[in-house]
């Protein structure tokens, strides 16, 4: 934490020579007023809450920042295409690469780049409270900054919400709710009953480690959307539970779903499945265990719900 904290400091001292600098430049070109980088008429802007306090949005932002891949899904989903983007890793995410063509990458989300996207000349960044709090005061000396509050996956709903709302983008909105909808009542008609006495569950590997999404998790809340069983495990903060051996027996799951990130993640499985209790598992006796793509399953945004609709089809119905 101190050489992030170290990291961002040094990277401010940066960003104000460089505007000290334009500053100067301005005040020696006849004199020429030179508007702060983060003030704009009010007449220009609206105020409006976030996780940090309040802040002077512009009425038709042309040039957005987001500050991790959920804020930049939401933005897309709005019809908004920012122009740069943090993201947790610092590289594309394969699902969304099809709208970054034109986004340029500005670092990882907790330690963006700031003379980076100073560069770019933003006129709003957007993003999570978790991942922007520690650069927020230099993110908002660029451009007006907003932070939407996170409480785990379960929110996801909420964010995008606070990101139509500080876009601007309400009733675009609307649409992409009404869609979801559409697409889920779609997929409960095609089901019909035959779920009636099954249980789905997802897991996710990371680091080698394994996880259950909880009902209040990012897949669950699709889930319990369309009326599919789930087992029994408590809610949690982040809707995830650590997974052990010998807590396996407890997958009370007729359909399990596997989210996988990497070749790493796709070796957790290899292993996992010669464990005897994994054989053991309901799903795994009925050949009804599918691989997904963990970027998509994990995502928290419309865009990627979408997607998890499309899996389910091809998994449920389609087979």
């Amino acid at each position: 934490m101190l050489q992030q904290v170290q990291t961002i400091q040094r990277q401010l001292c940066f960003l104000v020579l460089g505007l000290l600098s334009a500053g100067l430049i301005a005040a020696c070109q006849g004199g020429s007023t030179s508007q702060s980088v983060q003030s704009q008429p009010l007449s220009d802007c609206h105020l409006s809450e976030h996780a940090l306090g309040q802040v002077c949005v512009p009425a038709n932002p042309q040039a957005v920042i987001s500050l991790e891949e959920t804020t930049f899904a939401d933005a897309i989903a709005l019809g908004i295409t920012p122009i740069g983007t943090a993201t947790y890793e610092d590289v594309s995410i394969d699902y969304l690469s099809s709208y970054s063509s034109q986004t340029k990458l500005v670092g990882r989300s907790e330690e963006p780049n700031l003379e980076e996207i100073l560069s770019l000349k933003p006129d709003l960044i957007v993003g999570l409270e978790y991942a922007g709090e520690f650069t927020f005061e230099p993110l908002s000396q660029i451009a007006p900054t907003a932070l939407g509050e996170w409480k785990g996956y379960s929110s996801w709903r909420e964010h995008f919400d606070f990101v139509a709302r500080i876009l601007g983008k309400e009733n675009a909105a609307e649409e992409v709710w009404a869609d979801y909808s559409q697409r889920i009542s779609e997929l409960k008609a095609a089901l019909d009953n035959q779920l009636t006495n099954k249980k789905v569950t997802s897991l996710y590997s990371y680091a080698g480690g394994m996880t259950i999404d909880a009902e209040n998790s990012f897949i669950g809340s699709i889930l319990s959307d369309l009326g599919i069983r789930q087992p029994d495990y408590p809610a949690t903060e982040d809707g995830t539970i650590a997974l052990s051996e010998e807590l396996l027996p407890t997958i009370d799951a007729d359909i399990l779903f596997f989210s996988i990130y990497d070749e790493a993640s796709k070796q957790t499985l290899a292993n996992w499945e010669k464990k005897p209790l994994w054989q053991q598992l309901k799903a795994v006796q009925s050949n009804q265990v599918y691989v997904v793509d963990a970027d998509i399953w994990r995502a928290g945004n419309p865009i990627a719900a979408n997607l998890i609709i499309d899996d389910l089809f091809k998994h449920l119905i389609d087979k």
